[in-house]
């Protein structure tokens, strides 16, 4: 496994207060998205409808598929081919993927904050263009149309009913800190490359993973630190080492 450096984190107040974060998550995690869930795990389109999360009104970003018709860039297509694996370091929030032994993109994430993201080997088994994710309650309800770039991960223990996902996210720009219910949160821009070069290689808009279209391999590893400030205070001056965290892309245009 490649693991890269671990960061320490410290929230500075406007007030001028300092708070450490804490490292104590809920366990009650019954599925990342438990509304959802409980429904399916399916494409879903709504450009004219609105979100909730926080209690704010979100505007989803409108998708049309008619523009994906247009060939994207391929992270690492003209790079030795090999065993394509994925990394999410809880501890630093950041994601990379390898090609064989060439690192192909290295970005932040943002990991389960309101529910546990799962650690282990897991493997995809599903791509989605799109859905909707909906879950929690009272000031914890959100309901998120047009969730980009979905890829859905389980292995024997996490089984795939439990909704866990890498996923773009609109509703927030908080990388490199924990602001999930327990998915794999990252900008659309790398969940756009990462959907386009991670296995089963797409056929739709839907693709399973198959025998002979297998899922790419997502290792977590790590513990994260959970701020016990609401996700509010996160707008706040955040001091954070990153030395070692050179985020990059490996793209090449085909």
């Amino acid at each position: 496994m490649k693991k890269f450096g671990s960061r320490l984190i410290m929230v500075l107040l406007l007030s001028g207060s300092i708070y450490w974060v804490s490292k104590s998550i809920s366990e009650n995690n019954i599925c990342a998205n438990s509304i959802t869930c409980i429904n399916n795990l399916s494409v879903q389109i709504d450009n004219d409808t609105d979100g909730i999360f926080e209690g704010q009104k979100i505007i989803p970003p409108k998708i049309d598929l008619a523009q994906d018709n247009v060939k994207p860039k391929v992270l690492g297509a003209e790079i030795p081919a090999g065993p394509k694996h994925i990394y999410v370091d809880l501890t630093t929030q950041t994601l990379s993927a390898y090609q064989g032994e060439n690192l192909v993109m290295k970005t932040f994430v943002s990991t389960g904050r309101w529910g546990k993201t799962p650690t282990g080997e897991f493997a995809i088994w599903v791509k989605l263009r799109a859905t909707r994710m909906a879950g929690g309650q009272g000031a914890d309800y959100y309901n998120l149309p047009n969730v980009p770039y979905v890829m859905f991960f389980s292995n024997n223990e996490v089984p795939a009913s439990k909704g866990f996902s890498l996923h773009g996210a609109y509703w927030h720009n908080n990388f490199g800190y924990t602001m999930s219910h327990g998915c794999v949160n990252m900008r659309i821009i790398d969940a756009e490359a990462l959907y386009n070069w991670a296995d089963p290689v797409t056929t739709s808009n839907t693709t399973h993973a198959t025998k002979d279209n297998p899922g790419t391999t997502v290792t977590i590893y790590g513990e994260p630190y959970i701020s016990k400030l609401p996700a509010s205070d996160l707008r706040l001056l955040i001091l954070i080492n990153r030395s070692t965290d050179n985020l990059n892309y490996v793209y090449t245009q085909t």
